[in-house]
This record gives structure tokens, C-alpha cells and sequence, in this order.
């Protein structure tokens, strides 16, 4: 999509923590699906804290910065992030600071929602990610709010996470299936995006219904863009091509491969 000049997104509330200590590396090297290994310093990568079966309890980015990483998440996620992370931890050198202050990340486009960083400090362009501008971006993207488009229930390869699953990093919690799934090429289901004509709102858990298929998937986030509805949901492999099209709330919508322009 077309952004004139840089969107600045108001990052302070989002759960922060500062990692440290002998083990910091190969703590999270086992726990998460980063790569932390080789993030060099001032690099940061997205991933997700995964459940021995591979599915996803925390999104969160990693940062590596001098001798710390720090760990960023949405703000519902934070509690829970530490919590797991404390429960892993009881017998490695590792420590856990909480991050408070104001910070911001900086999207160009759709791209960077994904690969942009999150940067320390207020920003006075700093704008809520709540708002329908930021929200259209945020879609656009296939940026996942946990809870929304991505919970317990999902695997990281059926959301835009694939794109930072590192097939040649060592085991780390959740991997086999992970592995599994991969070497078979087998999802069952993947996030799309959509554009669904007309303004009428579509809800959460809209079905989605494919020619081939009446139960092709549900919608997961919505938001209204000029004479149409922008959305993210779930496809069948069966009807997940791109530029093909579906019917959500009685009305036809087209498939997008996440991002989309």
C-alpha cells in the first residue's frame, strides 16, 4: 500500500525486558524460535516462544544490544512472557529487567512493519497502533495481535512468522513438530489477506466460504479502507491462492499472500 512518509508508532506501552547473564544466549537460543546466535549487535528478529507441540504461547522480538538482549511483545503478552520465561530459566544464569519509558518504531511501508526496530525514546509523530491508518498498515502486513489472528491454537508456519522460521538453527522448545510440518509441506491452513467490497462491518469469526470448499477458513481482524474492508483470516491449502477469490459475509473478497502492496 502507498504511505506518504514515514508512520511512527507509539511503542511505550508494549512489554520490554532486558535479558542478561553467562547463559542469556543459550537460554534463548533454546527457548524461542530466533536465532539469537547470530544476531549481530544492533540486528533484531521476530519469532514466538513456543508449546512442546509447536504452538505459539508468546510473538515477541529479540533485539541484541551490546551485551543484553532485550525482549519486546505486545502489552497483553508481557505478564505472560515473563512468566514463561522465568519458568524455564530456574537453573540458568539469567536475568530478567523490565524496560519502562517511551518507544517507537518507524514503518515506511508494509515491509517494515515486520523489519523495522523498536527504538528507545519518545518520538512527538509517535501515533496509537489502534488507529484505523496504522490498523490498515498493520494488515496490510499480516502483523499478528495475539489473540486476534494467532493464539494457542496456531502453529508459527500458518502466520507471517514462517518468513523468520530458521530451518538450520539448533532444538529449542516446540521444534519437532515445527521440523515436522516443514519437511512434509503439509499446513492445513495459512493467514491471508483479503479485500472484501463493501463497507458493511464483518466480525470476527466470519466464516469464510471458497467454491471448493464451504468451510474454507474464518476472518480474524478487520478494518474499513475507502469503499471496502481490509482482513486477515485463515485458509484451507485447498483455497489459499493468491488473487483468487472467496465470499466473507455474502460478499466476494480477493486472496492476499501476506504482505501485500
Amino acid at each position: 500500500m502507498t504511505m506518504h512518509g514515514p508512520v511512527i508508532v507509539d511503542r511505550t506501552a508494549w512489554g520490554r525486558l532486558r535479558v542478561t547473564g553467562g547463559d542469556r544466549v543459550r537460554f534463548l537460543q533454546g527457548l524461542t524460535t530466533v536465532n539469537v546466535e547470530q544476531l549481530a549487535d544492533g540486528a533484531h528478529g521476530w519469532g514466538a516462544i513456543l508449546n512442546p507441540k509447536g504452538r505459539v504461547l508468546s510473538v515477541i522480538d529479540i533485539a541484541r544490544l551490546g551485551e543484553a538482549f532485550v525482549i519486546a511483545c505486545e502489552p497483553e503478552l508481557a505478564d505472560k512472557t515473563r512468566a514463561i520465561l522465568e519458568r524455564y530459566a530456574v537453573m540458568d544464569d539469567v536475568a530478567f529487567e523490565p524496560i519502562t519509558g517511551p518507544a517507537h518504531q518507524a514503518w515506511e511501508d508494509a515491509i517494515d512493519v515486520w523489519r523495522a526496530p523498536i527504538t528507545e525514546g519518545a518520538n512527538d509523530a509517535s501515533r496509537d497502533d489502534r488507529e484505523p491508518q496504522i490498523e490498515r498498515v498493520r494488515i496490510h502486513a499480516g502483523f499478528l495481535r495475539y489473540g486476534a489472528d494467532v493464539d494457542e491454537d496456531h502453529f508459527p508456519f500458518e502466520t507471517p512468522l514462517a518468513q523468520f522460521l530458521d530451518y538450520g538453527k539448533g532444538c529449542y522448545v516446540g521444534q519437532e513438530p515445527v521440523f515436522r510440518v516443514h519437511a512434509q509441506g503439509n499446513s492445513a491452513r495459512a493467514l491471508r489477506g483479503f479485500v472484501i467490497e463493501g463497507t458493511a462491518p464483518v466480525a470476527a469469526g466470519t466464516p469464510i466460504v471458497h467454491a471448493a470448499k464451504s468451510n474454507a477458513g474464518a476472518v480474524t481482524s478487520t478494518v474499513i479502507d475507502g469503499d471496502s474492508i481490509l482482513a486477515l483470516g485463515y485458509l484451507h491449502r485447498t483455497t489459499w491462492e493468491p488473487g483468487g477469490t472467496v465470499e466473507i459475509a455474502g460478499r466476494t473478497a480477493t486472496v492476499h499472500e501476506l504482505p501485500w502492496a
